[in-house]
């Protein structure tokens, strides 16, 4: 899995570059419209997603780690692949994102290219939490809180249990908080 990539930008489009690496060899990377602007100098480093598909093996490139948690955060949704979560993340920053998934503005939402009504209003139904995990990374209480969620569905408990659970816990960090959720969403 390549989870970034440094080098020399050989040939920059709005969205995407080729980097040529230290060791020769020239990568494709797709990027938002928001990375491309800030790709000021010939020397990048980028944050990336690498998607394997059956036919192809595609580099996304993140300048900024909170849109790549958006992209990541995205292309979980069923029915949103890379190409609408680029689209995504080059229309919103991931702040503007996040007030938008928190208002449920359906409307900004729209106004992406290839998304319609229902599919913007799963992705707001769907992205519940979103705004807190942007809005306070940087706290480690609620990254704590973050982590036991994102364990807790990949178990196979729902985004509205895990919210509710997680209100009724005390714990400080990861573990204690999963913990203290299983013995309230195995009551």
């Amino acid at each position: 899995m390549i989870v970034g990539i440094t080098g020399k930008v050989v040939k920059k489009d709005p969205t995407h570059l080729h980097i040529l690496t230290s060791g020769g060899l020239i990568y494709e990377v797709f990027v938002s419209l928001h990375c491309s602007a800030a790709v000021k100098s010939e020397e990048v480093r980028l944050h990336t997603a690498h998607i394997i598909r059956e036919d192809a093996q595609l580099l996304y490139g993140f300048m900024d780690i909170n849109e790549k948690r958006m992209f990541d955060t995205l292309i979980k949704i069923n029915g949103v692949g890379p190409k609408v979560a680029m689209a995504i993340c080059s229309t919103f920053t991931p702040a503007s994102f996040a007030q938008i998934v928190e208002s449920k503005d359906v409307g900004m939402l729209k106004r992406v290219p290839g998304i319609g009504p229902k599919s913007a209003g799963r992705i707001l139904v769907e992205l519940g939490g979103f705004s807190l995990e942007m809005a306070e990374e940087s706290n480690p209480a609620s990254r704590a809180h973050n982590e036991a969620a994102m364990a807790l569905e990949s178990l196979g408990f729902k985004k509205e249990q895990i919210t509710k659970a997680l209100a009724r816990c005390s714990g400080k960090d990861t573990e204690s908080l999963i913990k203290e959720a299983l013995k309230t969403l195995s009551k």
